[in-house]
């Protein structure tokens, strides 16, 4: 594997990104960064970014791109990621915010950074039946008709439906994506850095296409 592999995975929400990132990252043997994971990670801290996110979320506002950025940085500067590289999940989400990534980071900021294509129609009724345990953070997807509220398997705890994950949040957040992605897509494109990747079907299926996609512009990094 060459030296630091950078990767940027985009795509729509209920896409699947969080387990093919996952499996990826430690594929790639880099540190899978996602802001969510990195923001509860702060919060519980009790560090100061932790408290300024904390206050965004809990007035139901979009975190400013200043404080993604710094705190996505601050990972990126983390011993493991200065010395394997990383895989950003989902971020950057905005033209704005990728073009401040690089600015901070320079060209080096990304090898490679692949959009996993999943339809709206798709993802609508992943998110629907998205379920998450209240206690251990498990998630998993409802079967048709099945109740709301249901028994973790792992743990034992509550499994219901997120809080954000109403009808109406759903079509507002795929709708943001599409309106905020465009340009960024765009700009990554410009760059000849942006790879499609047909996110449908099975998920093995799926990760030997984003790997496939990784080595097409990082061809070092071999049969890992």
């Amino acid at each position: 594997m060459v030296h630091r592999t950078r990767v940027i995975i985009l795509g729509r929400q209920g896409a699947g990104k969080g387990t093919q990132c996952a499996r990826l990252a430690a594929r790639l043997a880099v540190p899978h960064v996602s802001t969510g994971d990195l923001f509860r990670a702060e919060a519980a801290e009790g560090t100061e970014l932790g408290r300024q996110a904390a206050a965004y979320f809990d007035a139901g506002s979009l975190v400013p791109d200043e404080l993604v950025l710094d705190l996505v940085v601050q990972r990126l500067d983390a011993d493991d990621a200065r010395a394997a590289g990383y895989l950003l999940d989902g971020f950057p989400r905005t033209l704005a915010q990728g073009q401040a990534l690089f600015e901070v980071l320079g060209d080096w900021a990304a090898d490679v950074a692949v959009e996993l294509d999943v339809p709206t129609s798709v993802v609508l009724p992943r998110l629907a039946a998205r379920r998450v345990c209240q206690d251990c953070g498990a998630t998993s997807r409802a079967a048709p008709g099945a109740a709301e509220v249901a028994t973790c398997e792992r743990c034992g705890g509550t499994v219901t439906r997120r809080t954000d994950d109403t009808d109406e949040a759903i079509h507002r957040r795929l709708a943001t994506y599409d309106q905020e992605s465009g340009p960024l897509l765009s700009w990554f494109d410009d760059k000849g850095l942006l790879v499609r990747v047909d996110g449908v079907g099975d998920p093995d299926d799926v990760h030997h296409r984003l790997l496939d996609a990784v080595r097409s512009r990082i061809p070092d990094i071999g049969e890992v």
